[in-house]
């Protein structure tokens, strides 16, 4: 069996590749690099000419060959390995008739907890969104309460105190809350953020601060009096373990459209595992990340709960033909061959290409650049 065809894709907002092998199976991937997906084909269709040809069942070989065939790193790139792996890992369950979680070492759990991505801009409203996904099934809510970049600190603490508390009156004491920061505070107003919200037991404090460090990210998360959780933006093994190795966080978050797919996502799980620290996987992409996470998720000892957004659920997305389905606040891991998605390709042409990235890049009051999202 060799590799016949490679196919990028621009779905919405989204970079899909698809390989098609000579025997009639294919296989999907998608990237997580979402403000360049234009640059991850460029990448893809570099691939292209090695990847030809290829038995598609060496996928370490692959990775390895893809990752270093030039002296250039990034994310990117990684994204482009990221897309090309998932989709790899497709035609290997296909071919031996097993889900990609099975081919993985098999499941360590039978349905996949999530983490509900919401959020409301008052305490009333975000009382009442609380309680709805605990209605709903969900044990964990994720949002972020901090809006107001020119906001001084007490003002920007206070508010995101109101809503952490209207939340967790919302949702009860067995609604995990998950605060995301979007990377936008420093160091120091960080320390105070957490300081504040210590009182309602947060499952974790996400990304407080720029991803530019590593060594700033670990001192941050050792230092907060709340448990951190770090790594969407992140893209390799010896990232991850030199975050872990500087004393944080709690939770690893690495996103298998981004930080090289479900090959590399398996090993930066592992390295996890070994500092006691738990897998939250990333995603907000759609049903394709959702699926390739699924199978993540079913087959590694430290996961905890995998991000969902309801966007997947959405009449657009039916250009994805999946076989998960969500039941309440978890997915069932599928028991289909391969990762059980397909293109369908008579609606590609209903999702245009509308770039995520917008080049709005956040600015403060005074004309200078804020930390961007």
């Amino acid at each position: 069996m060799k590799i016949e065809r490679v196919e990028s894709f621009l779905i919405g907002g989204a970079y899909v590749v698809r390989l098609t092998t000579d025997s009639g199976l294919t296989g999907v991937g998608q990237t997580a690099c979402w403000g360049y997906p234009e640059a991850v084909q460029s990448i893809v269709s570099a691939f292209e000419r090695y990847l030809v040809g290829q038995d598609p069942l060496r996928i370490e070989h692959h990775w390895q060959h893809l990752y270093r065939m030039s002296p250039f790193r990034g994310t990117a790139l990684a994204g482009a390995v990221s897309a090309v792996d998932i989709a790899l890992w497709d035609i290997k369950g296909k071919h031996y008739q097993a889900p990609v979680w099975e081919l993985l070492g098999g499941r360590c759990r039978d349905r996949i907890r999530l983490h509900l991505l919401g959020g409301a801009d008052t305490p009333e409203a975000m009382r009442a969104h609380a309680r709805g996904a605990v209605e709903e099934g969900f044990t964990a809510l994720k949002f972020d309460p901090v809006h107001h970049i020119d906001a001084g600190i007490d003002r920007m603490v206070g508010r995101a105190r109101d809503l952490v508390a209207a939340a967790r009156e919302g949702g009860g004491p067995d609604l995990d809350l998950i605060v995301e920061v979007h990377r936008k505070l420093t160091p120091m107003t960080a320390w105070t953020l957490a300081e504040a919200l210590r009182p309602f037991n947060l499952f974790f404090l996400e990304d407080p601060i720029q991803i530019d460090s590593v060594q700033s990210q670990a001192e941050v998360a050792r230092r907060c009096n709340v448990p951190v959780g770090n790594g969407e933006r992140l893209t390799t093994i010896w990232e991850f373990r030199e975050l872990l190795e500087s004393g944080g966080p709690q939770y690893v978050r690495p996103d298998v459209g981004l930080a090289g797919g479900l090959t590399h996502c398996k090993k930066i799980a592992a390295i996890a595992e070994s500092h006691h620290c738990a897998v939250v996987t990333h995603n907000f992409l759609g049903p394709l990340v959702t699926a390739a996470s699924v199978h993540l998720d079913a087959c590694i000892p430290n996961f905890i709960t995998q991000e969902y957004s309801k966007g997947d659920e959405a009449e657009a997305n039916a250009v994805y033909r999946c076989a998960h389905r969500r039941e309440g606040g978890h997915i069932p891991v599928p028991e289909v061959p391969g990762l059980g998605v397909e293109l369908v390709d008579e609606l590609i042409p209903e999702r245009p290409f509308q770039p995520m990235n917008t080049g709005a890049t956040p600015l403060r009051q005074d004309g200078s650049v804020a930390y961007a999202v």
